[in-house]
């Protein structure tokens, strides 16, 4: 069965760069160009990344050297904080798909807020949680809905539908490798599924994506 698209009801209201800034939590900026990588699999995990703009894919490559793309993270997302679990090393490869502007927040510097700072702390927390139910949700969905329907969530969550009153819509510019790399398909599938949206009206799609309301009615609820 599959579970239809909503959105979570975890901390809806956290506004991580407010935090920031209130918190005065130490970090540094980094730019990034598209393509370009922010850290590698195994690198050393000592520090959590913090999206101001732009956007990353994060992407795994295991023992046949295929690569899977496991999440993209837009402005107002955290990434890496596997780090303050000692984790050793970064478990995938992170590059930005789009000019992009990375905070780096050292572990050290990170843990000490979390711990001076409650209201900060709980706010990150929920924010965590939130991601958890979407990564289970992700789970859920590679093991129970069509290609169709894995690649119709997919744009929706790109677009910001779960997360947002008013969504952005259109998306980071990506290759239709990316989104097959994300949802487990081949990228001809996506070639395919991309062009019936088109069709319907369900997305506008010229070189960027983006994505109509009328998806969600059209393809996850039906």
């Amino acid at each position: 069965m599959f579970m239809k698209f909503k959105r979570s009801k975890v901390n809806p209201s956290f506004d991580a760069r407010a935090m920031l800034d209130t918190v005065r939590l130490a970090r540094t900026a980094g730019e990034f160009r598209r393509a370009e990588p922010i850290f590698l699999q195994g690198d050393p995990a000592d520090s959590v990344m913090y999206v101001q703009q732009g956007g990353v894919k994060f992407s795994v490559v295991h023992g046949s050297h295929r690569e899977a793309v496991v999440a993209i993270f837009g402005p107002g997302d955290f990434f890496g904080e596997g780090c303050l679990s000692a984790q050793p090393t970064r478990m995938g490869t992170a590059s930005a798909i789009a000019p992009t502007t990375i905070f780096v927040i050292d572990k050290n510097e990170m843990l000490r807020v979390l711990r001076a700072e409650h209201s900060f702390s709980n706010q990150f927390i929920g924010y965590l949680l939130a991601r958890n139910n979407r990564l289970q949700e992700d789970l859920i969905d590679q093991l129970c809905s069509s290609s169709e329907k894995r690649l119709a969530r997919t744009l929706l969550i790109l677009a910001g539908f779960a997360k947002q009153k008013q969504p952005d819509r259109e998306l980071p510019r990506m290759s239709q490798t990316t989104l097959a790399k994300m949802i487990g398909t081949t990228r001809s599938r996506v070639n395919f599924f991309m062009n019936e949206f088109r069709k319907r009206g369900f997305i506008e799609y010229n070189g960027k994506i983006t994505v109509n309301r009328s998806l969600l009615k059209g393809v996850l609820e039906a």
